[in-house]
């Protein structure tokens, strides 16, 4: 299922006007991969139930556009985005950064099945899509962040995924309000290296990043 000529002018519109909102120029091969993405995403959605989110304007704001809210935190380096979902926000974030390398994780087949469809489809050549719990996985190279924004909690990301990174990299937790009671029962070894409160456009509702590090 495709969208109509009217919806595809109206969620490019609306793409454009939230990259401009966020400051990050794309290319138009770049904008075609994230609308085609939604479209992928729309499409299996109705038979895989991948998101709660059924409106495809709604996934471009609370899906697409919120996991590029992020994009100025990212660098050219490797990710394993866990608990991704259909991908979120590890493929948006491939296709803003294609310098950089990310393993989108999931412990549902059909999610990671949808992954490995719509980079085929969109060749997007650098995101690594895994079926796993993260407890039991183990990456074949050194990564420099873990990124998530499903977890529960503060304390469930690191506690579950501290074996995935070495004390130079860092967690990334996308949360909605400010998470001041997660952050004060951290672990001792985990320390808070920042926090930011992140704009995301036409989206209703608070939204922080937390960044933290293994203490040395």
């Amino acid at each position: 299922m495709t969208f109509s000529t009217q919806q595809q002018a109206e969620f490019s519109d609306l793409l454009k006007q939230g990259l401009t909102k966020l400051s990050l120029p794309l290319s138009e091969v770049q904008q075609k991969q994230l609308l085609g993405y939604l479209a992928l995403m729309n499409k299996w959605n109705k038979a895989y139930n991948l998101t709660s989110v059924r409106e495809p304007k709604d996934m471009l704001i609370r899906h697409v556009l919120d996991s590029l809210s992020v994009a100025q935190f990212i660098q050219p380096k490797t990710y394993i985005d866990v608990g991704t979902g259909p991908g979120l926000p590890g493929i948006p974030l491939a296709i803003a950064f294609p310098e950089a390398r990310f393993y989108c994780l999931d412990s549902l087949g059909k999610r990671v099945r949808f992954m490995k469809q719509t980079c085929f489809e969109l060749a997007i050549q650098n995101v690594v899509a895994v079926q796993s719990r993260v407890e039991a996985y183990s990456p074949p190279e050194r990564l420099d962040g873990v990124l998530s924004r499903a977890f529960a909690s503060l304390n469930d990301m690191v506690n579950c995924c501290r074996h995935l990174i070495d004390d130079t990299a860092e967690f990334l937790a996308l949360k909605g309000q400010y998470p001041q009671d997660e952050l004060s029962e951290l672990p001792d070894d985990i320390q808070i290296v920042s926090t930011h409160s992140l704009d995301v456009p036409f989206l209703v509702g608070e939204r922080n990043l937390i960044v933290l590090k293994k203490r040395v």
